[in-house]
């Protein structure tokens, strides 16, 4: 029996760039992926999730990236989808593998130029070598950032001066202490428990 596909390029275009938006709709009925607009998530940025359990394949990602976060996030859970289905779970999550298919997944929207010129340069360096996560890669991390729409008065760890008090969303307060490697060392104040913070986490400082 014929089953129509489905256009979702009007829904997805409210979240990344109108031109992507057909790709990846074709993308979703090709693989009977089950897409899903996730509320906002601090972890994570988006998540894949193989077959299981009479399940297809899912993937779902943050509904509040700005367009370009949310269009190379979504690219990296579909370069997943397509890992799995050809190594069904034999390789790591983010090995060599798939670290060319999500290059090859990338390549029609790098080469189509729907990204502004800084955006393009940091995802190409970010090629490179990608990682877990935009968010790990400093630069493209840096790059994306700038197209966010303006909201809560945030700041960036790296920003704060030493021993600069902060609190999180959650209501948690810490003081910023050295930088160790890439990482910056933060005494939680209520436990003073130590914590490492990336330098580009978002948080509120408290005057």
């Amino acid at each position: 029996m014929f089953v129509p596909m489905q256009d979702y390029s009007a829904q997805l275009s409210k979240y990344m760039p109108a031109s992507a938006a057909p790709v990846i709709s074709r993308w979703i009925n090709d693989s009977g992926c089950l897409f899903r607009i996730s509320r906002g998530r601090t972890s994570k940025l988006g998540d894949y999730r193989p077959p299981h359990d009479g399940k297809g394949h899912r993937i779902s990602v943050n509904h509040n990236l700005n367009p370009y976060a949310f269009l190379i996030t979504t690219v990296h859970e579909f370069a997943h989808l397509k890992t799995w289905n050809t190594y069904k779970g034999k390789v790591k999550p983010h090995g060599r593998e798939w670290k060319s298919d999500f290059r090859e997944l990338m390549r029609p929207f790098i080469q189509s130029g729907l990204f502004p010129h800084d955006i393009q340069q940091a995802i190409v360096r970010y090629l490179d070598n990608p990682a877990a996560s935009s968010c790990t890669d400093l630069q493209l991390f840096r790059v994306l950032k700038r197209y966010d729409t303006p909201g809560e008065p945030t700041q960036t760890v790296e920003q704060l001066p030493d021993n600069t008090l902060f609190t999180l969303k959650n209501g948690r307060i810490f003081q910023k202490k050295e930088k160790i490697r890439k990482r910056y060392r933060c005494i939680e104040v209520k436990t003073q428990r130590v914590y490492l913070f990336s330098p580009v986490a978002e948080v509120m400082a408290i005057k």
